[in-house]
């Protein structure tokens, strides 16, 4: 196994994201910005596991990116993670380090943050690596 795409992961999903045409405009971070817009999205943990097989080395990437919003409703929020979402579900994403085999997926998970009035959609995907 190795973690040596992880970073060539983040950086092409961050391009495909910052390329995308619906969600221009928005701002896309890595870490928590000091004085958060009032919606973004923040590309946040992930988890990787060993996928090597007989034909070489590979990693799946499981991550969390978030839509964080202080807008009233779920709506907005909704319709920034639908075009997340569709921006990268099968994305042919070019890596400086290894190759991307796929991209999927797997669960979203919409709530609000302590009672109060920001919206946060956690959406999880799987990329497979090959090295």
């Amino acid at each position: 196994m190795s973690y040596g795409a992880a970073a060539a992961l983040q950086s092409a999903v961050y391009q495909a994201l910052t390329a995308a045409p619906d969600l221009s405009g928005v701002a896309i971070y890595d870490a928590v910005p000091p004085s958060p817009p009032g919606t973004f999205v923040l590309i946040g943990p992930e988890e990787a596991r060993d996928q090597s097989d007989k034909t070489g080395p590979g990693a799946e990437h499981q991550m969390v990116i978030s839509v964080i919003t202080d807008t009233t409703g779920f709506l907005s929020a909704k319709v920034i993670a639908a075009a997340i979402s569709d921006t990268l579900v099968g994305a042919s994403l070019t890596l400086s380090r290894g190759v991307l085999v796929s991209l999927f997926f797997v669960r979203a998970y919409a709530r609000r943050i302590s009672e109060g009035e920001t919206r946060r959609i956690d959406i999880t995907f799987r990329a497979r690596v090959a090295l």
